[in-house]
């Protein structure tokens, strides 16, 4: 049941932002499109209740319940960002206004926004562990927690290899085609022998 209404909350999602973002751009109703968006963290808010539910009526904690937890940890810490992502391309498409700008390629501007996605992540680990341990708490001593626990080291364990990625990008910055420090190359697009 539990999966079935993560799925469910997911659809909803984009759902509810296709549906703000065309009545933001093709019926031109501002207000309306942001009365859609914050019906958003309903559907979260929704998954919570339902999950705390389940767990008060006896259910044995499961994976479904620590897949709930990174679901709303994930929504949390992306859900904006996707958001605004979104709203810039349809705001292209539909109303004519400017590309929006890609994430960079190279460089330290690379690894500041590699730097951003991995807090964004470190949000949504925290708050998958915040919720998995009130669910600890919640079921007691005389629950089996393991899985509830499992779930905890898989949202510390996102966290940390994202961490190495954007450390990966701080220390060793992809640098842009063609601007190598080989002396030689250099010298022969300058024209230089």
């Amino acid at each position: 049941m539990i999966v079935a209404l993560i799925i469910a909350c997911e659809v909803g999602f984009w759902v509810l932002l296709a549906l703000a973002l065309a009545v933001r751009y093709l019926l031109k109703r501002r207000r309306t499109s942001v009365v859609l968006l914050l019906c958003e963290p309903v559907l979260e808010l929704v998954l919570f209740v339902v999950t705390a539910i389940d767990l008060r009526n006896g259910a044995e904690p499961s994976w479904e319940h620590g897949l709930a937890a990174l679901y709303i940890g994930f929504t949390v810490g992306y859900g904006h960002y996707m958001i605004r992502w979104l709203d810039g391309h349809a705001a292209h498409r539909l109303a004519g206004g400017p590309r929006p700008a890609a994430p960079p390629k190279y460089g330290m501007a690379r690894a500041r926004h590699e730097g951003g996605l991995w807090l964004r992540t470190v949000v949504a680990a925290g708050v998958a562990l915040v919720l998995l341990q009130g669910a600890v708490w919640y079921v007691g001593d005389g629950g089996d927690v393991d899985s509830l626990r499992s779930f905890q080291w898989a949202a510390l364990r996102a966290a940390g290899i994202h961490g190495l990625v954007a450390l990966a990008y701080l220390i060793w910055p992809k640098r842009a085609p063609g601007s190598g420090k080989d002396p030689e190359r250099e010298r022969e697009r300058a024209g230089v022998r």
